[in-house]
């Protein structure tokens, strides 16, 4: 099976059931990252999946 490394911020989207205005502030804020390939936007699906977790822990944590 083939892993995806990247993903584009509609599929980021849809996978995490975050807003594109959401996915954007995260980028501003420096808790994703963001990749150009040409004029595509691409988040890498690690970094995607790292900061889900993160918000799993902080809640584990309260």
């Amino acid at each position: 099976m083939t892993r995806t490394l990247t993903v584009t911020i509609p599929q980021a989207c849809e996978l995490t059931g975050l807003g594109r205005s959401t996915i954007y502030r995260l980028f501003d804020d420096g808790k994703l990252q963001r990749l150009k390939a040409g004029t595509r936007t691409l988040i890498k699906m690690d970094d995607l999946e790292g900061y889900i977790e993160s918000l799993t822990d902080a809640e584990r944590q309260v």
